[in-house]
């Protein structure tokens, strides 16, 4: 019983970081070809093709690297605020 406090808040917050890393990898590799194939959305798929149109239409590499950064902040401020607010030891 003393174990599962740390542990749970542990596993939350390791949950929602790795959540933000493997958006990342998953991004990255589907960027470099090695992730997801096409027809399935996915950002690096979105990024790939709109290589192709990158002096007519910047938007469509803008906004999906936008959103990943939004995603993955958000997941890793999301993991902080569980950190901050599941402590033990922090005296409430």
């Amino acid at each position: 019983m003393h174990l599962f406090p740390n542990l749970v808040s542990l596993l939350i917050i390791s949950l929602t970081i790795d959540a933000g890393a493997l958006i990342l990898t998953e991004s990255a590799l589907s960027y470099l070809g090695l992730g997801v194939r096409p027809p399935p959305p996915s950002w690096g798929n979105m990024l790939v093709e709109a290589r192709k149109f990158l002096t007519t239409g910047t938007h469509l590499i803008i906004w999906p690297e936008i959103m990943i950064i939004v995603i993955v902040l958000c997941f890793f401020l999301i993991g902080d605020g569980l950190r901050n607010a599941l402590d033990p030891r922090k005296i409430r």
